[in-house]
């Protein structure tokens, strides 16, 4: 009754349009106070010494950087670089948005900032080739929530803090599984491009070309491997690996592209502040909802109801699967990976899957509530970039979010495809 209670009163919350971090905030409140003895302090002790963490120091760095990355004109050069590779082909430029974004999610670690980036690009450049405006949008939208799986990624952070898992380990699972996405979602474009016409960009790309393209973008895409090979090499942390690249991301900002001025790096701190600060509201609200959790024992009486419901592993994840979606369509995904791990982890430990293996499930089962109503974030930046209505890019989402449901169940069945490159670095 408690949990059925608890989640009731966070929905009515939410549908409210009370923001999530207030919401969480309340609803613990409301129910520590109905339902034990417990001082409301409490929260505010959770919040605060929950923000006290020396892991939780790479989120707002990495987001800083995906910022700097943004303004130093690194999504052009990505662009183009995507152009020269795929931009012939037939939705070409479609293509160039996935690839794009997939390259970008490798510097940022946000859905939202991939979306935003890359689309203020590619979205005009693919109306002037006469694709259907809505189409457009749905593609980059969807395209943008590989930003939350190509590392580095800001719900792996979280989902390593709260699980105790590597936070290495995590970024390394996360590459096949985008990498995956990113592809089925090409092949739902070149479908879709042959059945409504949409041709490629119609210039000749050469090696030339592309070797141009690459070594402008370069340096952007050294990101990566600065960061994955740093922490696997023990030259750094996480945390540092995330310093590590925002004075990379000025360096190359300043001194390389020569793009990056004191107007734009203030921009850029001021969008970082701005994520920032709303990202740790609901960080420490989500720890406080998380503790009463713990408290009230609703992991443990989960898994026993799972338990009963059923032994077979394959019927267990398809469920969960479906919670963590129906879930992703009206909760962030930060504040959704601090409240459900505690509470799904020790049920599928149980059942076998391992631990990373989990974070880059629930991962993606909650980057596709970026672009399923009512939340979608990415549906939202993808309408403010383009100014299509949300119902009319909601129309053309589904090819995209199938594409991503089959990805989904791949990864949830198929333990190599995220733990292949972690077994094999180990």
């Amino acid at each position: 009754m408690e949990t059925l209670l608890l989640f009731a009163l966070l929905i009515v919350l939410i549908a409210t349009s009370i923001p999530i971090g207030i919401a969480l905030g309340l609803a613990t409140a409301i129910m520590l106070h109905f339902t034990t003895n417990v001082s409301l302090i409490m929260i505010a002790q959770k919040s605060f010494s929950s923000l006290d963490s020396f892991p939780l120091l790479a989120i707002p760095f990495f987001i800083l950087a995906g910022a700097l990355m943004s303004y130093g004109g690194i999504s052009r050069r990505l662009v183009a670089l995507a152009e020269s590779l795929v931009g012939f082909i037939i939705g070409g430029l479609a293509m160039v948005t996935v690839l794009a974004c997939m390259f970008f999610a490798a510097i940022s670690g946000s859905g939202p900032a991939t979306v935003s980036a890359i689309g203020s690009f590619m979205i005009p450049a693919m109306k002037e080739r006469n694709y259907d405006a809505g189409f457009a949008s749905a593609l980059t939208a969807a395209a943008g929530t590989i930003g939350v799986i190509i590392p580095p990624s800001i719900p792996f952070v979280l989902y390593s803090i709260v699980s105790g898992t590597s936070v290495g380990d995590l970024f390394l699972a996360g590459v096949v599984p985008g990498v995956i996405i990113g592809v089925l979602l090409m092949l739902n474009c070149y479908v879709i491009a042959r059945k409504k016409g949409y041709m490629g960009d119609g210039k000749v790309h050469t090696l030339a070309d592309a070797g141009k393209a690459f070594r402008e973008a370069v340096w952007a895409l050294l990101v990566p491997v600065i960061i994955l090979g740093g922490i696997y090499g023990g030259v750094f942390t996480p945390t540092e690996a995330a310093v590590v690249a925002v004075v990379y991301s000025v360096f190359i900002g300043i001194f390389v592209y020569k793009e990056l001025t004191f107007a734009t790096l203030y921009e850029a701190l001021k969008d970082a502040v701005l994520v920032n600060g709303a990202t740790s509201f609901m960080v420490g609200f989500s720890m406080a909802f998380a503790a009463y959790l713990a408290m009230a024992q609703i992991p443990a009486k989960l898994g026993a109801w799972l338990g009963g419901f059923s032994t077979d592993v394959i019927v267990i994840m398809l469920l969960l699967n479906f919670i963590l979606l129906v879930i992703g369509c009206f909760v962030d995904n930060i504040a959704a990976v601090i409240i459900l791990t505690p509470i799904l982890l020790p049920v599928v430990t149980r059942l076998g899957i391992d631990p990373v293996q989990f974070g880059v499930i629930i991962t993606v089962n909650l980057a596709i509530g970026f672009v399923t109503p009512p939340y979608g974030i990415n549906l939202f930046v993808a309408s403010a970039v383009s100014g299509e209505s949300i119902e009319k890019i909601s129309k053309n989402i589904m090819p995209f979010v199938l594409s991503m449901g089959v990805a989904l169940l791949l990864i949830t069945f198929v333990p190599s495809l995220s733990l292949g490159l972690v077994r094999l670095l180990r």
